[in-house]
């Protein structure tokens, strides 16, 4: 039996039926996320936050950015994966994602009169299980 992609008939993504698109899943991880850190004292200050590409730049964007109790500002990537197999979520950040965050995040501390300390998190999402990595990487 051959489905057309615009079928009324079939389920629409986004159901129970279908997994969502990678977009929205994406946004529902980010917004689990970002409750699971306020829920441990960080407050939030932006999400999403891009650097279109340039001639000399290929961008970046830093999932969510917040800010710890001391006044650290967390630049925080979310990753998700059904389970934790193949290295689970946090092993899927690697050189250059980290590169294009730390680029995203140099552009975001520039707009700043004074920029505070800052750190590198990951939080990982596999399954039902939250994995926050503070400090997951440097900037150098």
């Amino acid at each position: 039996m051959v489905f057309k992609r615009d079928d009324p008939s079939l389920p629409r993504a986004g159901t129970h039926d279908l997994p969502a698109s990678r977009k929205e899943a994406g946004d529902a991880a980010e917004a689990r996320a970002l409750r699971w850190l306020q829920a441990q004292g960080l407050t939030p200050v932006a999400r999403n936050y891009r650097v279109a590409r340039g001639r000399s730049a290929r961008g970046g964007e830093v999932d969510l950015i917040l800010r710890d109790r001391d006044g650290t500002l967390v630049f925080v990537e979310v990753r998700a994966r059904a389970d934790a197999r193949h290295g689970g979520a946090a092993a899927s950040v690697g050189a250059t994602k980290q590169r294009r965050i730390v680029f995203a995040a140099q552009h975001y501390l520039m707009r700043l009169p004074t920029p505070p300390p800052c750190r590198f998190d990951v939080v990982a999402l596999d399954g039902d299980e939250v994995q926050w990595i503070q400090a997951a990487f440097d900037a150098g």
